[in-house]
């Protein structure tokens, strides 16, 4: 029943397109969220449909929907650049197989994060597109949430839709990115127009947060509970009542510690000594080992270029023995582990040009939404009163993305494209709203503007040589 349910969802979604081409943008949206491929089985499994939706969504568009005013930003221009260059990592990587393995589909993922925003030209359409991704990635955490407190979580032993640990589904990656869509889901119960704000709304928008902040807990990953208190520091700013704000966070918090198993409190302890924990202790490692490579390979190894570290680190371990702690170094040596890290992946992989690309183009996402919600935040006519709040919420989502990818390798996680790619589709909406103030005020000027006076005409008469000479200046009549 459920391959069956999901098959005839995308197959709508699919046939609904053919008529209102934005809805194939929404569907390739939702297939590269929620994979429901791996779910189902039969046509679903075996069709490439996250293709099928992105070749119907380009030719669509290109087709039947409006392009007027289209012009590529200067964001989008670094997506660019940064896909020529992956492109060009990739033919001479170190790996060719597994890096062409990899470009099958950070290329998708670029691809349509820079056609993205052409097609968000309207206040509807932006608020689809961020419906989509937060209830796609709801899809996910709900079920996460349910088995975490069924008792069913645990460091590698959560099972969500699918038992698989790649894109959405690897613990630390949904960590991160539940996290994010937590202000998108605020946003939405207050602003959205598709489901006014109501209590049902809101109520859901904050199960899905509850959800959200539950997926640390059941994944044990310690990468969501640092973005968990990052979106708490970042909230700070945009609530008004900031002492009933941190007086209830910190009631959640008593009420919510006695409740931690001792496995999540025990794994989240390891945060402040790296050297006690296996895995922290590797990923210092592999960056270590990173900084040394990209040294001798400044432009990078291409994607995959971690098979070839070779790491070496002292391990603490600690060994109780009644009354008596003993404690000793172990040496671990390990062989080809990733580099859990979004910065150093792009150092890897990338080298420095491809590092600092990606870095201008997230650094100049955070200053573009900061001018967008100071510029809506105070008095914003009627109809803009949820720009402010949302260019608030896609910088929140944006910085809790940057500050996770220190510790997940997420450089080209598709969803967060997508982020980006909705920050680039609100900035040409307002900016397409001022073209049209500032063409509306300069026909207001033309229509107040006096005519101006335009001279007589002076005319010349030729007479007959009959009719004696022709009065002159110097004629006195």
């Amino acid at each position: 029943m459920t391959n069956l349910a999901l098959t005839a969802f995308v197959l709508a979604f699919f046939l609904a397109g053919l008529s209102r081409p934005f809805l194939l943008v929404l569907a390739y949206a939702y297939i590269d969220i929620v994979s429901p491929q791996k779910i189902g089985w039969g046509p679903l499994g075996s069709l490439s449909i996250s293709l099928v939706a992105f070749v119907l969504a380009v030719v669509m568009f290109a087709v039947r929907d409006d392009k007027r005013g289209i012009r590529l930003s200067s964001r989008q221009g670094l997506m660019i650049a940064l896909l020529v260059y992956c492109g060009l990592t990739t033919l001479t990587a170190d790996f060719p197989v597994e890096a062409a393995a990899k470009w099958d589909w950070v290329w998708k993922a670029l691809i349509f994060a820079i056609f993205l925003p052409l097609t968000l030209r309207t206040r509807l359409r932006i608020e689809a597109l961020v419906l989509i991704m937060v209830m796609g990635v709801a899809v996910i955490i709900i079920d996460g949430a349910i088995k975490t407190l069924a008792g069913g979580g645990g460091y590698g032993e959560l099972k969500l839709l699918v038992n698989d640990n790649t894109g959405l589904y690897e613990g630390s990656i949904i960590s991160t990115v539940a996290i994010c869509i937590i202000p998108l889901a605020f946003w939405l119960a207050t602003y959205g127009t598709v489901f006014r704000p109501s209590w049902p709304v809101r109520l859901f928008a904050i199960g899905v947060s509850f959800s959200a902040i539950l997926m640390p807990v059941g994944t044990q990953a310690r990468t969501g509970l640092i973005c968990v208190a990052v979106l708490g520091l970042l909230k700070l700013r945009s609530t008004q009542r900031r002492f009933t704000y941190l007086a209830l966070i910190g009631l959640g918090s008593a009420i919510a510690l006695p409740l931690l198993p001792a496995s999540f409190t025990e794994r989240m302890s390891t945060i402040e000594d790296h050297q006690a924990d296996q895995s922290a202790s590797t990923r210092v490692a592999v960056w270590q080992w990173t900084w040394e490579f990209a040294k001798s390979h400044p432009f990078g190894g291409g994607f995959d270029a971690f098979r070839q570290d070779n790491i070496s680190y002292d391990k603490v371990v600690t060994e109780k023995d009644g009354n008596s702690t003993a404690v000793h170094t172990e040496r671990v040596i390990e062989h080809a582990r990733a580099y859990h890290s979004s910065y150093f992946e792009m150092l890897g992989e990338q080298g420095y040009p491809g590092l600092g690309l990606w870095l201008l183009l997230h650094i100049l996402g955070v200053v573009q939404m900061e001018r967008i919600r100071k510029r809506y935040l105070k008095d914003p006519p009627a109809d803009m009163a949820w720009v402010s709040p949302l260019a608030d919420a896609l910088q929140q989502a944006q910085i809790v993305y940057l500050v996770g990818g220190s510790f997940v390798g997420i450089a080209f996680q598709p969803f967060c494209y997508m982020l980006v790619g909705l920050q680039c589709g609100l900035a040409a909406y307002v900016g397409r709203l001022d073209e049209a103030a500032a063409e509306a005020r300069r026909i207001a000027r033309l229509i107040r503007r006096p005519p101006a006076r335009v001279p007589e005409p002076v005319m010349a008469v030729r007479h007959p040589n009959a009719a004696g000479t022709l009065l002159d200046d110097r004629t006195t009549p």
